[in-house]
């Protein structure tokens, strides 16, 4: 395989165990085109795990000429719903892929799992069994102690045929019975103690209706949906090897059009994040969040809102790579690749996230002048725009500061700045609040330092970005931080539980000052708030012209804060 380094230059390295096995495979003539698929359940919003997951199986497919195909795990009607099916469908295009041919469904091969049940039973291989599901835990023993068999695991194949065509007929109750697999209650592999095949659930299917009630399994219809469309490498995660016995028993005792083979790979893990659909419900159902977008959540809808370019996160996976041993992944790592594409493809723009007011005492009144400012310096096609100037300003209120150390590079009494684009300033006088803290500066600035350009040579270090007061924008902004603040979320203290580590502060909504021009950007448009990071005008709530609403994306690196960390 090959990549392309910063330069554009292509680059080799070496193929991961899953390329490695393809590659065998195919020069091998076992398999003559490769099939894979990504199999989600539409039950839920598809998260950055699901997206390795999906970004694997596409991107074998298409390097080695074969195909990727999206199916639907739709065997458990109490928690699917359309809405995650649409959902799902949106995001996996959002990332750039496209699967082949029409989506397909486990519930379009509900009748051949159904005739494969049939085909086990009359081998006796598969049984009716009528304990409680309690009953059944409690009989199915532990990783050292072997289970027992159950007092109906005897029935004759004739019994348990009538007994499955009633299930399937709704003449019996949940949780009265289900079907299991006869393997072995004295097998190493618990999975493999006789498993259940199918249980009663008397729930309208999305897309079946009421025409079943009785739904297979996942176990049992995983390997079955490969081998009726051909897959040839069924990609799973890691906690899937030990479900690899099961997943081969069933293909082997039923007359399967195709063998498809399973191998595993380790999931993603990342720092501050939690990846569980039931935790990440919980979430939201509990308004820590705003919902299953919103900025913090690791949903692939939730990147998007925050404004992480789908090429950063594709770019992400890939560094990370496929393995056969779990590991923790530095979030960081993830907003590394963020701000590279954004640095590389977002226009800048003048903000000011915490406003002081800045006056020139020496500007002619009611003057206004403009600049022409450059939307990317490293990117001539971005072309350029025209600012407006005057003598009424706002600056970061962090900019400014009143015993400033030896290497303060911004304001301070007497200290002389350049302001982007425009003038030099100096600060020559602080209007305060009863309380002391500065309200306006009060400065000076030298006529001939126009374009932030020193007629004499004379060197001024510190460059700061202001907004004119008389054209500013209002804007709600939003900043972000780690909603988990736990590193590892599977390290969760003894008697405390995930919701301990919310951080509730994770979100602040603060009201800004913009250039003019951000009035009009797009919804999910992103640009580099000069000195201040990355933003999004926000997917849902920006309108344009109207009401100005900005995520941040990812920060800029802070050359102060890591002087002053050192002291």
């Amino acid at each position: 395989m090959s990549d392309t380094n910063g330069n554009g230059e292509e680059k080799t390295r070496g193929l991961d165990f899953i390329r490695q096995i393809i590659k065998d495979d195919v020069e091998s003539g076992r398999v003559q085109q490769v099939v894979t698929r990504f199999p989600p359940e539409p039950n839920g919003y598809l998260h950055i795990g699901h997206a390795k997951a999906f970004s694997l199986n596409f991107a074998v497919a298409q390097e080695f000429g074969g195909v990727c195909r999206l199916r639907y795990d739709d065997t458990n009607p109490a928690k699917e719903d359309e809405e995650f099916v649409q959902a799902i469908e949106e995001d996996i295009r959002w990332m750039g892929f496209q699967w082949e041919g029409e989506p397909r469904h486990a519930s379009d091969y509900f009748e051949t799992f159904y005739g494969w049940a049939v085909e086990l039973v009359k081998a006796g291989k598969a049984y009716v069994d009528d304990q409680t599901p309690e009953e059944i835990v409690e009989m199915r023993g532990t990783p050292t102690q072997p289970g027992q068999n159950s007092p109906y695991r005897d029935r004759t194949p004739e019994e348990n045929l009538e007994l499955l065509e009633k299930m399937r007929k709704g003449e019996l109750e949940e949780g009265s019975c289900v079907l299991r697999a006869k393997i072995a209650m004295d097998h190493v592999n618990i999975l493999m103690r006789d498993p259940a095949i199918y249980r009663i659930r008397k729930e309208v299917h999305h897309r079946t209706g009421d025409a079943w009630c009785i739904y297979p399994m996942y176990d049992f219809a995983h390997g079955y949906e490969d081998a009726i469309e051909g897959v040839t490498h069924s990609l799973c995660s890691l906690e899937f090897v030990n479900h690899r016995p099961l997943y081969e028993w069933f293909l082997e005792n039923v007359s399967v059009p195709h063998i498809p083979r399973q191998y595993e790979f380790a999931r993603l893990n990342l720092s501050h994040t939690i990846m569980s659909k039931r935790y990440l419900r919980k979430l939201v159902e509990e308004n820590h969040v705003r919902g299953w977008d919103d900025p913090r959540m690791p949903t692939i809808r939730g990147m998007r809102r925050r404004g992480f370019p789908a090429a950063a996160i594709r770019k992400f996976i890939d560094e990370i790579g496929i393995s056969k041993v779990n590991s923790l992944v530095d979030v960081e790592f993830l907003n590394f690749h963020v701000r590279e594409e954004l640095n590389r493809t977002a226009q800048r723009r003048l903000a000011v996230l915490n406003p002081l007011k800045l006056t020139i005492s020496n500007w002619p009144e009611g003057k206004v002048e403009s600049f022409i400012a450059e939307n990317n310096p490293g990117d001539e096609s971005a072309g350029t725009r025209e600012i407006f100037f005057s003598g009424e300003l706002w600056v970061e209120r962090s900019d400014y500061m009143d015993d400033a150390p030896r290497k303060w590079f911004r304001m301070a009494p007497g200290k002389e700045v350049r302001l982007k684009y425009a003038y030099f300033v100096t600060v020559d006088e602080v209007i305060r609040d009863e309380s002391g803290e500065p309200v306006e500066l009060i400065c000076s600035y030298d006529p001939a330092s126009r374009g932030g350009e020193s007629p004499d040579g004379r060197k001024v270090r510190g460059t700061i970005q202001w907004v004119s007061r008389h054209d500013a924008q209002d804007a709600q902004v939003r900043l972000y931080e780690h909603l988990i603040t736990l590193e590892d979320v599977s390290k969760v203290e003894e008697g405390k539980e995930f919701l301990d580590y919310v951080d509730p502060s994770s979100e602040k909504v603060i009201e800004a000052k913009l250039e003019p021009s951000l009035a009009g950007a797009e919804n999910e448009e992103c640009f580099q708030f000069l000195r201040n990071g990355y933003f999004v005008a926000d997917r849902n709530d920006h309108i344009p012209n109207q009401k100005a609403i900005f995520n941040r994306v990812v920060g800029l690196r802070d050359s102060w804060a890591k002087i002053a960390k050192k002291g």
